[in-house]
């Protein structure tokens, strides 16, 4: 089962043995939500990445905290691992059970707690999902920016630290969320941080549990900054002549500080692969695809510096869609394009990367990746959130193909490398999961992977929260 692991990943296999008398004493809690089906098993035990890994023991669907607290006090009784899962849509390996264990689902934990117009503040239960959040506040002219792609639970965000096409603007999870319930190995509730926009009152606890991945703690509560629907908001694509045309374009929009709220960028393949999937008729060159909002006179004046700029380095077919159903059919594309790419190759499976770095040195760091990837003969996925220097590929394999998987691993090492070189990070917004471990290591260095075990042991001296994750104990 773990075949199709690579090497490096296999120390963070260490099944561990769960007791009956645990299945039992969940089953007499939670009657029928307390599923030990194979079938349930194994969708809890996958997620995007292309590892196959054994399922976890038995799923239980929390409904509220009090439950969450139940499972966690009789897993910390027996030392069984316990891996949170919402919406299933991680991408390095973050909800496997790879040391055996009890998946712990809250996406029944899905209401809105309390939206705090005057304040721009929302609280939300973890199961609640990115779509679901804005659907329900809309009416109050708010919404939530933070957007990943995938529709993830709020839950999840959290726990990875999340980004998305936004945060050139709005910024990521980290600067989003104000305050977190979470229950602890043992199973006590707790709250970090408040309503109130600052703090400097004690260790900042909030931050310490976005972007723990489930490590320190089950997230059973979030309060969230909103922001007011912007008046006017408008969306262009654009064709370059080249990757390196359309890097260099993103970078001069940001050096000129201009508030632009979204630039993505897509190469030729992949804009092939969207046309195929959502049947779109773009060119097929190296675009970005834009997003600017703001009052009608600020989204005209951003849109005309930002056309100018483009037309400076070649950049050609400026388009607009300015209706919300043009705006929605082009971000429905991007959003799917994961499934485009899997949808090029029937049967393949995606190993998918991201790496961050300073925007001064994102062309270097993106064009010789790119090369790299052309070079190896595998078809690949690329795109990114270029605004912040955050790119992305997905390496399509075939996943019976022992040389196909080492290629692929092979371009990713290179990639975070060549990022870590940059004084860039391993992973800008995917998270560390189980496959980039040792890209962590490299990175933050040992004193620091110290620090951070020792935080770990001190909160969870048992090691039962999703095991095997972000580093190795």
């Amino acid at each position: 089962m773990t075949a199709a692991l690579p090497s490096h990943l296999l120390p963070a296999i260490k099944q561990r043995e769960t007791p009956a008398a645990l299945i039992e004493a969940l089953k007499a809690l939670f009657g029928d939500r307390c599923s030990t089906a194979l079938a349930v098993r194994e969708q809890h035990g996958r997620d995007e990445s292309s590892f196959t890994v054994p399922p976890p023991a038995a799923v239980v669907f929390a409904q509220s905290s009090a439950e969450v607290s139940q499972v966690l006090s009789l897993c910390h009784e027996h030392s069984v691992p316990v891996i949170p899962y919402g919406a299933g849509s991680s991408l390095e390996g973050h909800l496997l059970a790879v040391q055996g264990g009890i998946s712990l689902d809250v996406s029944r934990m899905n209401q809105v707690l309390s939206l705090n117009a005057d304040d721009l503040t929302v609280t939300v239960q973890p199961g609640v999902s990115r779509k679901q959040l804005n659907e329900e506040i809309k009416h109050s002219g708010l919404f939530f920016p933070i957007d990943p792609g995938a529709d993830a639970s709020i839950g999840g965000m959290c726990a990875t630290r999340a980004s998305g096409t936004n945060a050139v603007r709005y910024g990521t999870m980290r600067e989003n969320v104000l305050a977190l319930e979470v229950v602890t190995a043992s199973g006590q509730i707790l709250r970090t941080g408040t309503r109130a926009r600052k703090s400097s009152a004690g260790y900042d606890l909030t931050r310490l549990m976005v972007g723990s991945e489930g490590t320190l703690g089950v997230i059973t509560e979030v309060t969230l900054r909103v922001y007011p629907l912007p008046e006017a908001i408008s969306a262009a694509v654009c064709s370059f002549p080249s990757i390196e045309a359309a890097v260099r374009t993103t970078i001069e929009i940001i050096q000129m500080g201009i508030p632009i709220a979204r630039v993505e960028f897509i190469d030729a393949a992949t804009v092939a692969m969207f046309n195929q999937h959502s049947k779109l008729t773009l060119r097929e060159e190296p675009m970005l695809l834009m997003e600017f909002h703001g009052s009608p006179a600020g989204v005209q004046e951003q849109a005309e510096l930002v056309q100018e700029i483009a037309q400076g380095r070649g950049g050609q077919a400026f388009e607009w869609a300015a209706s919300p159903e043009e705006r929605t059919r082009l971000w429905t594309a991007r959003h799917n394009a994961y499934f485009a790419a899997i949808q090029s190759r029937p049967g393949c499976r995606a190993i998918s990367t991201d790496v961050c770095v300073p925007i001064s040195r994102l062309a270097d760091c993106l064009l010789e990746s790119a090369q790299e990837a052309q070079d190896s003969g595998l078809p690949y996925l690329l795109l990114g959130h270029v605004g912040d220097g955050n790119f992305h590929f997905g390496y399509l394999i075939d996943p019976d193909s022992a040389d196909e998987r080492a290629t692929a691993e092979q371009l990713n090492e290179k990639l975070v490398r060549r990022a870590l070189s940059m004084d860039g990070t391993c992973s800008g917004e995917h998270g560390v999961g189980m496959h980039k471990i040792g890209f962590l290591q490299s990175e933050a260095g040992d004193a620091a992977i110290d620090m951070m075990r020792a935080i770990k042991r001190t909160l969870d001296p048992r090691n039962i929260l999703n095991p095997g994750k972000i580093f190795t104990l």
